[in-house]
């Protein structure tokens, strides 16, 4: 009696589901993207620019060594979490004369003392918090987590410097003013309250290039 060949799988349609399932997949997969750090790199400054004269007392010095240990002012090592108190009585500190500020108009205005600040008015701290700078060195062995968590500590320290001034002048936070103005482009007193904030608590941090 004759052997009954095997019937042949008719595969002529597989590559057609295998390519939709293809397609599929790739549509609905989703996938983590790094969006980084949001900050704006200082312009190139021309060679013959003259420098202004700081006075030590108005400069907050950070440093990150290579075995991720954080100095302060060179004289004490402190933890991550102890970083955003000091910047903020440093900043904060309003011990003499600001640098001279401008009106709506774009005038000058005489320099004067900072009523806005509660911090102690040490005379041996930062005059003014526009002439408040905070300088964060590291060095090359530095790890790089270390050295993003100081630098968040520090801005840190500017952003809830401004939420009290803004809950106290306005109601509100710092930073709900800013998810508001990002809703609402076109308001323009969310606009100039943003604007003063940020003028009466400038974010000044240099950061100086790692050492070797």
């Amino acid at each position: 009696m004759a052997r009954r060949g095997l019937p042949e799988i008719n595969a002529g349609s597989m590559a057609d589901i295998a390519f939709l399932l293809l397609i599929f997949f790739l549509v609905t997969t989703t996938m983590d993207v790094d969006t980084g750090i949001s900050r704006k790199l200082p312009e190139k400054q021309p060679e013959d620019l003259e420098r202004p004269k700081l006075k030590e007392k108005n400069v907050f010095i950070v440093t990150v060594n290579r075995n991720n240990q954080i100095l302060v002012e060179g004289e004490y090592f402190m933890t991550v979490d102890q970083i955003r108190e000091e910047a903020m009585k440093f900043i904060d500190n309003g011990g003499g004369m600001g640098n001279p500020m401008k009106d709506a108009q774009g005038n000058s205005l005489d320099p004067a003392e900072c009523d806005w600040c509660e911090g102690a008015k040490d005379p041996a701290s930062s005059d003014h918090p526009n002439k408040a700078i905070i300088s964060l060195e590291s060095d090359r062995g530095t790890s790089y987590g270390t050295y993003i968590a100081v630098q968040n500590e520090l801005v840190g320290a500017y952003t809830d410097l401004r939420n009290r001034l803004s809950k106290k002048l306005y109601g509100v936070t710092y930073t709900q003013l800013l998810k508001d103005a990002k809703n609402s482009a076109s308001n323009e007193s969310l606009k100039e309250k943003i604007k003063n904030i940020k003028s009466k608590y400038p974010q000044i941090i240099s950061e100086a290039e790692p050492t070797k």
